[in-house]
């Protein structure tokens, strides 16, 4: 089981950044591993964000974000993060990090078993 904790979460104005962290315990070297990250607003259903293979580094993101926001990784630190940049009022939404066994990146939820807390962004002049 991998422990998920999101930071960096808040209010930012149109346009602004923001920059969530992940912080990931229990990933067991040698093993195959893909990071998400996936929101939800009032009333929505989840959807994904953007997906990173932990081993590989290759990522895979949303249309209603690709060239906005980018997810890296800190190997050292099993951290991963996702920079948001021309925040828009429609990212507002609870963000969540989630964890999943296997090789490649993935937009579904299903291919992930372990999910942070959550982290509100809130996008509002």
């Amino acid at each position: 089981q991998v422990q998920l904790v999101e930071s960096g979460g808040g209010l930012v104005q149109p346009g602004g950044s923001l920059r969530l962290s992940c912080a990931a315990s229990g990933l067991r070297f040698g093993s195959w591993y893909r990071m998400g990250w996936f929101r939800q607003a009032p009333g929505e259903e989840r959807e994904f964000v953007a997906g990173l293979n932990w081993n590989g580094g290759s990522t895979l993101y949303a249309d209603s974000v690709q060239g906005r926001f980018t997810i890296s990784k800190d190997s050292a630190k099993n951290t991963v993060f996702l920079q948001m940049n021309s925040l828009k009022p429609e990212d507002t939404a609870v963000y969540y990090c989630a964890a999943g066994s296997g090789f490649g990146s993935s937009p579904d939820a299903r291919a992930y078993h372990d999910w942070g807390q959550g982290t509100q962004v809130t996008v509002s002049s």
